[in-house]
């Protein structure tokens, strides 16, 4: 048997660690020309109770603490008139140490072996077969037959149609990302708001966050609730424009945080946040299965990646475990799986509720 995986986002990339060190043969297609084709996005808090435990079962412990950036722990929150509200610093005891996620899947790229990653293989679509097996259809015209095929291609999966016709939609909410090159030579403030780690300033119906990045980048989401249509009247091409119409919104700001908006050195990004239906499950479907966002896609979190490669690792063991019966493995990887996504996406929910003194309390909380 090998496993066909969909996808070398973390959770693809992860499985195949996982099953390599198994000496369970893989591959993995991906739509992207190369591992350098686009950015891969700011960095990650990987967590002790699931992202870290993926670690250490694709037995990267150590390379994974050479990617960790010290002091990125550090958070403060602040008010929108620039006051501080909270600050906690990073005394090198949490659990949720931050990293790039370019430096993490690199990681992951480097500890498979050569080819087994396929480039430039973007998924058209999939059937299954009349022997139970799965067909794949690539856009250049080729396909594949999988023994086992895994769905590890995101938010808009081409492999979810054969479990489920569930599909993601609008959660209202969406990211405009901005980056802030070299700033404490080129904007000391804005460097000075952010501090050494992460900083959040919540109001309602709209937030700013910011990260302290490798170098001297600040990496800021502003976040707004807004319908789609508000953000189609927007000409995201004319980043001049799009940046005055986003601060707009913010109008009566503290200057300090509205910098992090107006002395970007990037264009503005839109990140529409979509989401699967909490608690979304598939009935058994043999030789198929899905991990990260397209088994179960939720609003930014925090936990999105560490849940991905979690999903990874435990369905590796799980193959694993049961090379002899990978029926039995699928249906207790995912029985252990959907309780574990739903929780979390329940919680995600409850987060959108939380007052600003609950958010306090949630930093405070030992990690």
């Amino acid at each position: 048997m090998s496993v066909t995986i969909i996808g070398a986002g973390l959770g693809g990339l992860t499985l195949a660690r996982v099953l390599h060190v198994h000496g369970i043969p893989a591959t993995v297609y991906e739509a992207e020309a190369s591992p350098t084709a686009r950015a891969q996005g700011g960095m990650l808090d990987i967590h002790d109770y699931n992202g870290q435990l993926a670690v250490e079962a694709a037995g990267l412990m150590d390379e994974f603490r050479g990617l960790i950036l010290e002091g990125r722990q550090a958070m403060r929150v602040l008010d929108p008139n620039g006051t501080v509200l909270f600050e906690k610093a990073d005394d090198g005891t949490g659990g949720r140490p931050e990293v790039q996620r370019a430096d993490l899947r690199q990681m992951l790229l480097d500890s498979l072996p050569a080819g087994m990653v396929r480039w430039g293989r973007k998924i058209d679509s999939a059937r299954t077969l009349d022997d139970g097996r799965h067909e794949v259809t690539f856009e250049d015209g080729t396909a594949v037959v999988a023994d086992l095929l895994v769905g590890a291609d995101g938010a808009w999966s081409r492999v979810r149609p054969l479990l489920t016709a569930a599909t993601p939609e609008y959660t209202g909410t969406a990211f405009v990302e901005i980056y802030l090159h070299e700033a404490e030579t080129r904007n000391p403030t804005a460097a000075k708001t952010v501090g050494g780690g992460s900083m959040i300033t919540p109001a309602k119906d709209l937030e700013i966050h910011a990260h302290r990045e490798s170098g001297d980048t600040l990496h800021t989401y502003v976040v707004l609730a807004r319908s789609l249509e508000w953000f189609a009247a927007i000409d995201f091409t004319d980043a001049a424009a799009t940046v005055a119409r986003i601060a707009q919104e913010f109008d009566g700001w503290a200057p300090e945080l509205l910098t992090l908006i107006t002395d970007g050195d990037t264009a503005p990004v839109l990140r529409p946040h979509y989401a699967l239906p909490i608690g979304h499950r598939w009935d058994r479907v043999p030789g198929v299965t899905l991990v990260g966002d397209a088994a179960h896609l939720s609003a930014p979190n925090g936990e999105g990646a560490n849940l991905a490669m979690l999903d990874g690792a435990e369905l590796g063991r799980a193959i694993a475990a049961k090379p002899d019966d990978v029926e039995a493995a699928l249906a207790g990887y995912e029985a252990e799986m959907f309780p574990r996504a739903e929780e979390i996406a329940a919680r995600t929910k409850e987060a959108a509720d939380l007052t600003l003194q609950d958010m306090i309390d949630f930093f405070n909380q030992p990690q």
